[in-house]
């Protein structure tokens, strides 16, 4: 699934500018690397929709429609986090490593849910299309994305 997003990200540098967002590349990638860590459990956030509010948005998340431009996460707010890494380049690696830790975690747990802080509980189909569209929705910052 990944394969297509780490051949754009590899030609992705530094001084790269956004087409629209604020984002450097190493700030995308590094929040790519969060996501990917909150499908795996290894970062546990509750969700900040109400429980009423989850059945549409999981409707939303299944659609063909794109995440929204210019969206503010309330839990990470408007500024740029701190960068975690030394470098684009690691924090690539780092990406990498993460998704090999993604399959991994659902090989040892079809049937886990772990929570995603818009869309709440997630199951492995459920990340898969979020992660999906959310790699499709940061890597379009910085590279139009090829037809799938």
């Amino acid at each position: 699934m990944f394969n297509n997003f780490l051949k754009q990200l590899d030609v992705l540098k530094r001084g790269d500018n956004p087409l629209w967002g604020k984002m450097t590349p190493q700030h995308m990638v590094e929040h790519l690397i969060l996501a990917m860590k909150m499908s795996t459990g290894k970062i546990n956030l509750e969700c900040f929709n109400p429980p009423e509010k989850i059945p549409a948005l999981k409707r939303f998340l299944l659609s063909s429609r794109p995440l929204p431009k210019l969206f503010i996460n309330p839990v990470i707010g408007s500024e740029l986090l701190p960068l975690e890494y030394s470098s684009l380049g690691e924090a690539k690696e780092i990406l990498k490593e993460e998704i090999d830790n993604y399959y991994y975690f659902f090989k040892r747990n079809p049937n886990a849910k772990t929570v995603n802080v818009t869309f709440g509980e997630l199951n492995k189909e459920e990340w898969d299309v979020f992660h999906k569209k959310h790699f499709e929705h940061h890597l379009s910052q910085f590279c139009p994305m090829e037809s799938k």
